[in-house]
């Protein structure tokens, strides 16, 4: 079996396995007890805490933990809103392709009475900061922009993303749950104010993450009912998840620059390869997007099919966010970027592990190409394209 829907899980790391065993067996206290045993859980969770914040360049009691991307996604939004309608600012700018998680908190609060401005994402999958400064207005509270979109794999322009925000003093929030572990993550040198990460991304555990959270910003509950987390989450934390997820991003981090020479290498041997199959295009930019990333659409055929099949030959394969793989409808990040409808329904995301050989990039490249010609040679709308019935769009 080969792998490539990393973007959607990571399979976790030996060590990460072996962190959380450990505290499950030996620190298995409630952190929130007086007694010994309680105490040692409450050590391991702090020291989660600093490794964690070190990762990012940010202080230890600006992280609290969650259990994942869309929480803290959720919480930092929720908490940019709030703070806005007390200065009587209710105007939010987040861009078109962004994660459900994100959007959908959008939507919710466009039904309390905020105002919501979409940027709009270019074909390369990339928004402009330009356009994004000129939607700021008096009454903007909240920036929120992903670091690198989740199917497309495009990395924004965060920085200069930050120095506009803080220019214009309005609070900037990212979606960094496909960035961390990844590609170089700072949120001093980012000029970020909140910042949302989930642990399966990155080699750690599901159901766990964190929220990035600047001194100063007074965060809104989501969860009421004990005072863990300074309050501002309650529950019992998760300590062996915690620790496990903070093993997992103290590797990742590490190991960024040679993972990333390593998968660059095998995502453009894929996308070259890809390239040769007629009528296809690839999806966003082709370097200012994550090392592991390809995403492709063919014309002339069905997501789906082409999936399934692929699963056939061993290849673990997605058409877009696990978050919305059972919908028939096409990747609304592709729509985003102006591919049509038909288009989009032909799409391919392969997400490549650090483990990946190039004998297993060939089989894919041969793979792909063969149920691609295998869909189209019965597919109605390719004969149609064929026969110059319909025009070719790519």
């Amino acid at each position: 079996m080969i792998y490539a829907d990393n973007a959607a899980t990571t399979k976790m790391s030996k060590d990460a396995i072996e962190t959380m065993v450990s505290v499950m067996n030996e620190t298995f206290g409630n952190p929130s007890s007086l007694y010994e045993v309680g105490q040692r859980a409450k050590e391991v969770l702090e020291q989660a805490r600093k490794d964690v914040a070190e990762a990012i360049g940010a202080q230890p009691q600006e992280i609290i933990f969650t259990s994942g991307g869309s929480e803290a996604d959720n919480q930092a939004i929720i908490t940019g809103a709030r703070l806005g309608a007390l200065k009587g600012k209710k105007h939010i700018i987040s861009s078109a392709f962004e994660h459900h998680a994100v959007l959908h908190t959008l939507k919710k609060l466009e039904k309390e009475g905020y105002e919501v401005t979409l940027l709009p994402v270019h074909e390369d999958g990339l928004i402009r900061p330009e356009e994004l400064e000129a939607a700021i207005r008096e009454d903007t509270c909240l920036v929120t922009i992903m670091y690198a979109n989740n199917e497309i794999g495009t990395i924004q322009p965060i920085r200069e993303i930050g120095e506009i925000c803080r220019k214009h003093q309005v609070l900037f929030h990212t979606d960094a749950v496909q960035a961390i572990g990844h590609i170089p993550v700072n949120v001093v040198a980012d000029q970020i104010d909140m910042l949302s990460s989930s642990a399966h991304k990155y080699h750690g555990p599901k159901g766990v993450g964190f929220l990035y959270a600047k001194k100063g910003i007074r965060l809104t509950n989501l969860i009421e009912g004990g005072a863990q987390e300074r309050g501002k989450r309650a529950g019992t934390e998760n300590v062996p998840g915690i620790a496990a997820m903070a093993t997992a991003v103290k590797e990742a981090v590490a190991s960024i620059d040679k993972n990333a020479k390593n998968l660059i290498q095998k995502r453009d041997r894929l996308i070259a390869g890809l390239k040769e199959i007629p009528h296809s295009a690839l999806n966003g930019d082709a370097s200012k997007r994550l090392p592991s990333n390809v995403n492709f659409c063919f014309e002339g055929i069905e997501g789906e099919s082409l999936l399934l099949l692929l699963d056939d030959k061993g290849i673990c394969a997605s058409s877009g966010s696990a978050c919305t793989s059972g919908s028939l409808d096409p990747s609304h990040v592709l729509l985003a970027i102006g591919r049509v409808h038909d288009v989009a329904h032909g799409s391919l995301r392969l997400s490549l592990g650090e483990d990946v050989t190039d004998e297993e990039v060939d089989y894919m490249i041969k793979s792909v190409k063969e149920v691609v010609e295998y869909l189209r040679s019965f597919s109605p709308i390719w004969r149609d394209l064929v026969a110059g019935k319909k025009q070719f769009i790519l």
